[in-house]
């Protein structure tokens, strides 16, 4: 007959150590503020621009009040490693500031110089107070709510209201340009191919890039799923998530994001190449045989660009960016060194943006590409450093996607899924960057400041166990 022991040969069962609840409300409010950034539009065409900057200002306050006492607290090796931040970062939104001096709209500076330091200081904010898991983790949920958001309010539209509608609820007096609606109800008109959708964003192009990154991160998260073997429910909904995100992107019909969307595929299967090989000569075999392939593409969508452009459903003048692209230039090369001021976006309503360039009876914001924009607001300095920026970025994230992750002497881990994430994100934003200029303002600038931070900060993956289960072998 078995009998009890005093002399057990393993510890008794405990329950697990629950988190603390400030942490808790402290994820909750890292994925509030992912959410606003992403959908940052979406509290623009509900609130207005008034309204939409007193959250921006009310989300920077609630940071400083989380994070300052934090940092005082910290000491050692716990410590803001401040030598290790972003600075090619700092020094761009520093010299958005210091144009002021020589800007053509000094109000506009300003007040967007502002917003960029504002989205920059959230970025940095999440970087250092959440964990890699906890920052991907945060990045799904408020993803989700963008998709699911964007769902219903496009069912709510076409199947309650059954017309469209305008930013801010404003009322439509007789027929308004199509471009002029927030949601204009498309969402049944067909499954696949049919009218665009714009979304909670109210913009098809943006709704597309969203897709993009939700793409990327909900399949990281499904193959965390399978590796950590998880309930087959827990499973079947990352999926549809996934399935969701990508009947979105097809609805959306945003050519610049179907390319972005491909970039990201070939990136991807370049980074998992490199990570089979087990010698130098190997990583040598695939950069030269990637940057062959790459340069064939590139030559071939330059010869072949009508055919092309018009596969993705445009023509040779990308909408009519073109023409913006031209007049943007005209008067961008008037001031080549330090360019006219900076504004990113451009305020519809200074009188020097206001009517400038019009595109369907629309003031345009930006100048739909972000090197362009960036040469046209602050020269040829602000172009080498807003390149010194993503180079760092994707220099680092190529490496931390393809190096083994370490935190100690043990060198031979399987890799992480979570490590391609950053390096994905970032080469979608480089594509966006062609026909947009997102990536040098609000959520794009954002999670570039992000990741650029938190791999500068954690190089390496922190312990599996720390990373709610994120570092999971891939």
């Amino acid at each position: 007959m078995a009998k009890l022991s005093a002399h057990p040969v393993s510890p008794p069962h405990r329950a697990p150590a629950r988190e603390a609840t400030g942490h808790l409300a402290l994820r909750a409010y890292a994925t509030f503020v992912l959410f606003s950034a992403l959908a940052y539009s979406w509290w623009y065409n509900l609130l207005g621009m008034i309204g939409a900057l007193a959250l921006v200002a009310v989300a920077v306050l609630a940071t400083l009040a989380i994070w300052i006492p934090s940092l005082t607290r910290r000491r050692g090796p716990r410590a803001l490693a401040w030598r290790r931040l972003p600075w090619a970062a700092f020094a761009y939104v520093a010299l958005a500031f210091v144009s002021v001096a020589w800007s053509a709209w000094p109000g506009s500076t300003i007040a967007t110089a502002l917003v960029l330091a504002a989205f920059t200081l959230q970025g940095v904010f999440l970087a250092d107070m959440l964990t890699w898991g906890e920052i991907v983790r945060g990045l799904e949920v408020a993803l989700r709510w963008v998709v699911a958001l964007s769902i219903l309010f496009e069912a709510w539209v076409a199947l309650i209201l059954d017309h469209p509608i305008l930013p801010n609820f404003f009322p439509i007096d007789g027929e308004a340009d199509p471009h002029w609606y927030w949601v204009r109800g498309n969402l049944f008109d067909a499954w696949l191919v049919g009218d665009r959708i714009q979304g909670i964003v109210g913009n098809s192009n943006l709704l597309g890039m969203l897709m993009v990154v939700a793409l990327i991160v909900f399949g990281v998260r499904l193959r965390v799923a399978f590796l950590g073997r998880l309930p087959v429910e827990r499973i079947i909904m990352r999926a549809v998530w996934l399935l969701l995100a990508a009947w979105l992107l097809a609805r959306a019909g945003s050519a610049t994001s179907l390319v972005a969307g491909a970039v990201v595929l070939a990136v991807l299967a370049i980074a998992l190449v490199m990570r089979w090989q087990t010698t130098p000569r190997g990583r040598t075999t695939v950069y030269a045989t990637a940057s062959a392939a790459t340069v064939g593409v590139v030559a071939i969508g330059l010869l072949a660009y009508d055919r092309v452009a018009a596969a993705l459903g445009r023509d040779g003048g990308l909408t009519g960016r073109d023409d913006i692209w031209e007049t943007v230039l005209d008067r961008a090369v008037q001031h080549p060194v330090i360019g006219n001021g900076f504004a990113s976006p451009w305020v519809p309503t200074d009188p020097a943006f206001d009517g400038w360039i019009v595109d369907h009876g629309i003031s345009v914001f930006e100048a739909h590409n972000m090197w362009l924009d960036a040469f046209f607001q602050l020269g040829a300095l602000g172009v080498a450093v807003v390149a010194a920026v993503y180079a760092s970025a994707v220099w680092r994230a190529w490496f931390f996607a393809v190096d083994r992750p370490r935190w100690d002497r043990h060198a031979s881990r399987r890799y992480s899924p979570l490590t391609l994430i950053p390096l994905l994100v970032l080469w979608a934003l480089l594509v966006q960057g062609l026909t947009e200029s997102n990536p040098i303002m609000l959520w794009g600038w954002m999670l570039v400041v992000l990741f650029s931070a938190k791999i500068k900060v954690t190089p390496a993956l922190s312990h599996p166990s720390r990373d709610a289960g994120i570092g999971a072998p891939a």
